[in-house]
């Protein structure tokens, strides 16, 4: 499944990574973990302290992976409503759902304060971002200064996750698209006509 090149610790953490994403905390079981990465338990037990470290070395580097994308679609060209629609309508495999959002419901990842850590930072990382992009198209002039960068932020973030959510739920991407849709139609309402 993974490339001979790629060290034992690499294998273990995009086996945890992959795992977590289908199965969550706890049906991600070192033996799985172990099968799937290729590797034997001496080698696991021997790269990290065992599995909630692993976790968390795998949590971090999806958090990581999912602020790096992310960021290569808000820092693009463009005003800041093409930038937040670039981020809405850019492509992901959504019936997967989003693999830091999807640890939101994880009971044990949610228990832990070191767990969570990453995500909570991520999801703040995005919403503050997302918030500095609104605020500099109302500073602009793009959006009229009824919009709240903070309040709107937190409702693009909250489409995408909801969006996942009733996409899984319905079996179709359509959910997502639709969800999607409406905001950017919300937001094309905030903009300043310009003559």
């Amino acid at each position: 499944m993974y490339s001979v090149l790629m060290s034992t610790p690499e294998r273990l953490i995009e086996a945890t990574r992959e795992l977590l994403w289908e199965r969550g905390y706890v049906g991600t079981s070192p033996k799985a973990i172990q099968q799937h990465a290729g590797a034997g338990q001496g080698s696991m037990y021997h790269h990290f302290a065992g599995k909630p470290d692993l976790a968390l070395t795998a949590i971090r580097r999806t958090a990581e992976e999912m602020r790096a994308t992310a960021e290569a679609v808000l820092a693009g060209p463009g005003s800041a409503y093409e930038r937040v629609a670039a981020y809405l309508l850019r492509e992901r495999d959504v019936l997967r759902g989003c693999p830091v959002g999807r640890l939101t419901m994880d009971p044990d990842v949610i228990a832990s304060d070191e767990l969570r850590a990453p995500v909570t930072e991520t999801l703040d990382w995005l919403r503050d971002r997302l918030a500095g992009i609104v605020q500099e198209g109302c500073a602009q002039g793009e959006f009229t200064n009824a919009l709240d960068p903070r309040e709107t932020a937190s409702a693009i973030v909250a489409t995408v996750q909801g969006g996942y959510v009733l996409a899984r739920s319905s079996g179709s991407p359509a959910a997502f698209d639709t969800a999607v849709r409406g905001l950017l139609a919300l937001l094309t309402t905030a903009r300043r006509t310009t003559t």
